[in-house]
């Protein structure tokens, strides 16, 4: 069992969920129990996952985990691009988000190549 917060992959999408809980406040009001709650917990579901990840028990536990982050990384991507479309965001803003999230992704990505070997496949 390890400390989530020593992971780098949890430190970066820690301070991307930070910036899309800003980012979302100026959303329209009717958004509010749709695209902005889809988001924000999408972008909460990766640290979270990593969290619980590291609170079990085994390596493939935590690689599964690993792999739920990774999912909810991709969701994430897709509300912003809707976002984005729905001129709730500047290109600017999706643009900052989306690379931050492709180095979340890779990291990620790279975290459950390292845990395979240990796990036998």
């Amino acid at each position: 069992m390890q400390d989530y917060r020593n992971l780098e992959v949890w430190r970066q999408m820690h301070q991307v969920t930070l910036a899309i809980y800003r980012d979302t406040v100026s959303f329209p009001s009717e958004e509010r129990f749709g695209l902005v709650s889809q988001l924000r917990r999408a972008a909460a579901s990766v640290g979270a996952n990593l969290a619980e990840g590291c609170g079990r028990g085994s390596d493939a536990d935590f690689a599964r985990f690993v792999q739920m982050a990774s999912g909810s990384a991709s969701e994430v991507d897709y509300h912003l691009l809707l976002a984005r479309d729905l001129s709730y965001i500047t290109a600017e803003t999706y643009g900052a988000r989306a690379n931050q999230l492709a180095s979340v992704r890779r990291m990620l990505s790279a975290l459950l190549t390292r845990l395979r070997p240990k796990l036998g496949q």
